[in-house]
């Protein structure tokens, strides 16, 4: 007996979803799916991949709270240029590491707005990884409350996971959390 390790639920590479999504658009694909591919122009359909956009706030800002360590960031976007504003300075300016850099970044990245919204983050406390860490929460945050239908992309990308690893108290009989003292022998 043989299994079937196809999955249903998948569409075919065939252009059957293209085909579906022009319909929908009210735009027609030439050649998708038809006989004569010599003439056949291809239309491209861009769609915002957020989806709808939140009506803007009174003051103009969706606001996110993120932390991470001993860090916490306040983070307010609005739609823009791509401006990303850290403590009063540049983004690139402010976190110098491409590592963090890439982390701040990430949640732009993933719904591929980093150059229709603007950022601006107070942030404080921790060290500079804590503090970017802290920045791709509330970033995330904010931006479903900008994008209300980015929720899935952004949980599924892990921007929306708090990391809750803290460092560890130091305990009473030993030099450290878990370091204990020299033994001698003599």
């Amino acid at each position: 007996m043989e299994e079937n390790n196809t999955a249903p639920s998948q569409p075919e590479a065939d252009g059957t979803m293209a085909e579906a999504l022009a319909q929908a658009m009210g735009a027609s694909v030439d050649g998708a799916g038809g006989e004569d591919g010599e003439n056949a122009e291809e239309v491209v359909i861009q769609i915002d991949p957020t989806g709808r956009m939140a009506e803007v706030a009174k003051n103009g800002y969706h606001w996110g709270t993120g932390r991470r360590k001993d860090s916490v960031a306040r983070v307010r976007v609005r739609p823009g240029t791509g401006q990303f504003m850290v403590n009063g300075k540049g983004a690139r300016e402010y976190f110098t590491r491409i590592v963090d850099h890439n982390t701040i970044e990430g949640p732009l990245v993933s719904l591929k707005v980093h150059k229709k919204v603007d950022v601006f983050v107070s942030t404080m406390g921790g060290g500079v990884t804590g503090q970017a860490g802290a920045v791709r929460l509330g970033l995330g945050r904010a931006l479903i409350a900008l994008y209300p239908d980015a929720h899935e992309s952004l949980r599924d990308a892990g921007h929306l996971s708090r990391d809750s690893r803290m460092v560890e108290r130091k305990k009473y009989g030993r030099h450290g959390a878990r370091r204990g003292h020299q033994w001698g022998k003599r």
